[in-house]
């Protein structure tokens, strides 16, 4: 078994406070060596309104629908991915946001993934990328798991954490620490490179991609 953590940074602050204060990304850097992929053919990252490292973890406000992750990030075998992400007031949109897993090819034109989202309101999807189609797994369901922008309770932003558990058999897809899917593994493909996927008019502060080997 292969897997590399290379993403996780400890939470030494809660993300709404830490992110009270006006944010300019003149101030802030994009994170290096980090790749983008849009969906769009054509588009780039000038259509980015912000991609930027801001520790605990990195802060983005889309424009297109993509992909973002570091290339040496990869998990294989037994493992469990988990991605905290923070959700900003998305102005009734209710655009998708979440992990991928497996990726390969993510330059060229056989790129291929499995992704799991979730979007505001409180419902997920699981599906996968291959070439330019996106077949589904399990359409858009929902699960009161999953908080809103209207559970925020008075906050700046409302917080989900997304883990995916690949066992040898099954897979679980979890939301706040409680599963809303489960899979045989031999339906999918996880083995490959791992991070997040946001359409698009978003504004998130991911704090955390991680994954750490299966017990």
């Amino acid at each position: 078994m292969r897997l590399l953590s290379v993403l996780a940074i400890p939470v030494l602050l809660a993300a709404p406070v830490l992110l009270a204060a006006p944010i300019s990304a003149q101030e802030l850097e994009r994170p290096a060596e980090w790749k983008v992929r849009f969906d769009v053919p054509g588009a780039s990252e000038a259509d980015l309104e912000m991609f930027v490292a801001m520790p605990p973890g990195w802060h983005l406000t889309t424009g297109p629908a993509g992909i973002f992750w570091h290339p040496d990030s990869t998990a294989s075998g037994a493992f469990r991915a988990e991605m905290e992400v923070f959700l900003f007031d998305p102005q009734g949109r209710r655009e998708a946001f979440g992990l991928f897993l497996g990726g390969r090819d993510l330059e060229g034109p056989e790129q291929r993934y499995t992704y799991f989202l979730v979007r505001d309101g409180g419902q997920f999807v699981i599906k996968e990328r291959v070439g330019d189609r996106t077949p589904t797994l399990q359409g858009w369901t929902s699960h009161n798991s999953i908080r809103s922008f209207a559970d925020r309770a008075g906050e700046s932003s409302v917080r989900n954490v997304l883990a995916v558990e690949a066992g040898a058999e099954s897979v679980r897809f979890l939301v706040n620490d409680t599963e809303v899917a489960r899979m045989p593994r031999s339906r999918l493909e996880l083995d490959g490179v791992f991070g997040f996927r946001v359409n698009h008019a978003l504004n998130l502060h991911v704090s955390r991609v991680e994954t750490r080997p299966l017990r």
